[in-house]
């Protein structure tokens, strides 16, 4: 069946805001959404129609058992289409999002007061699921360098001990939007190997990465670093599906497999929604063509945001996003009687999310959220400089 181009300009703020989901439902009317990572677009056409379907045929009961749903196989093939990684589909279990992979882990492959290694600033979630689950944290703060953000091992090296238990990665890179190279993994690898840690790596952002970068799986890099690696992954943030909650977690080994289902048993992890595998499917298996426009749109994007920033509001600070539809702003130098995130908020009517939820240390930066149409980002710009210029 033949899909249409996406639409991804000329989208209706009158229609986004209607959504009951929680970009566009947190705040006022009069203020542009631009934090909670979720893209703005139509979905993809396959995805609509496996949906639609599913609705008119009233099929919405249990879904089978979960090596029936085929989404194992989607994603084993997905993988190896798009990055050469050969999995075997019995190594991933389905998950309900990629958030719940973390919280496992952790209990998995760590117990309470044992270290984890979270590179800081990240997705706010890491840190909650260290803390909820009474683990150590081990801060590895990344640094400013020429080139972006970067990994600092010397730091690194001195945080860990002997009761630290596992390292977690996020690659793509959320907030940041770095995508790492294959010395900086290789080196990475070579660190956890050393240490014998487990990494447990967020790769939800796999497919959303621009020219000239390319997305390498953590555990591609040799049969001994996979064997100590679990990948988290799931269709919904490039697919912009998050709401149907379903995810995956491949284990490079089977002890490692092994520790996390037992720990928590699939009952207790939750059922499966078969709307999500439904949409996965379709977004893995038949979804290709929608990202590519997206990816393009979300390319322009980026750039309009880094010439902006350059152009109205030199005093703001970013390193161009290599993947991801985030931007991870430093509003250090604009010294602000509040945070960046309240004053734009305030003066400008425009929603980023606050640094401070990222970790310590980082309260003068905020992350903005670019995937939406060019008008509405347009939009965003021009708000937050004139929330500057009053």
């Amino acid at each position: 069946m033949r899909t249409r181009p996406a639409k991804l300009d000329g989208l209706q703020i009158e229609v986004l805001a209607s959504r009951k989901s929680e970009k566009w439902h947190s705040y006022p009317p009069d203020v542009l959404p631009a934090w909670v990572a979720e893209m703005d677009f139509p979905l993809a056409e396959p995805i609509q129609r496996v949906l639609q379907r599913a609705v008119d045929h009233w099929d919405l009961g249990y879904p089978v058992e979960p090596r029936d749903t085929g989404l194992c196989e989607a994603f084993a093939q997905r993988m190896s289409d798009r990055f050469d990684w050969r999995i075997d589909p019995r190594r991933v279990e389905i998950i309900t999002e990629v958030v719940q992979g973390l919280y496992i882990a952790l209990e998995a492959y760590s117990r309470r007061g044992e270290g984890v290694v979270v590179q800081t600033p990240i997705y706010p979630p890491f840190l909650s699921a260290v803390a909820d689950t009474d683990r150590q944290l081990v801060e590895n703060r990344l640094v400013s360098g020429p080139q972006g953000w970067e990994i600092d091992f010397d730091a690194l090296h001195s945080a860990v001990d002997d009761a630290t238990r596992v390292l977690t990665l996020c690659n793509p890179h959320n907030p940041c939007g770095r995508v790492y190279t294959r010395p900086e993994l290789e080196r990475l690898a070579e660190f956890a190997l050393a240490n014998d840690l487990v990494v447990v790596s967020d790769e939800i952002h796999c497919d959303l990465v621009y020219e000239q970068h390319g997305h390498i799986p953590f555990a591609t890099l040799s049969p001994q670093v996979e064997a100590q690696t679990v990948t988290l992954n799931s269709a919904s943030k490039s697919f912009n599906i998050a709401g149907l909650r379903c995810a995956v977690a491949h284990f490079g080994s089977a002890d490692l497999q092994r520790r996390f289902t037992d720990r928590f048993p699939r009952h207790i992890r939750g059922g499966m929604g078969i709307l999500g595998l439904y949409a996965s499917i379709a977004a893995w298996r038949e979804s290709q063509a929608w990202l590519d426009a997206v990816a393009q749109h979300l390319e322009a994007n980026r750039n309009a945001v880094v010439d902006t920033l350059a152009r109205r509001m030199p005093a703001i600070h970013c390193h161009e996003p290599e993947g991801t539809y985030l931007a991870w702003l430093d509003c250090s130098r604009l010294e602000l009687p509040t945070s960046p995130a309240a004053h734009f908020l305030e003066h400008g009517r425009v929603a980023l999310s606050d640094g401070r939820h990222f970790g310590n240390g980082w309260e003068k930066y905020v992350r903005l959220n670019f995937a939406t149409s060019s008008e509405i980002l347009e939009q965003v710009l021009q708000r937050m400089t004139d929330a500057l210029n009053r």
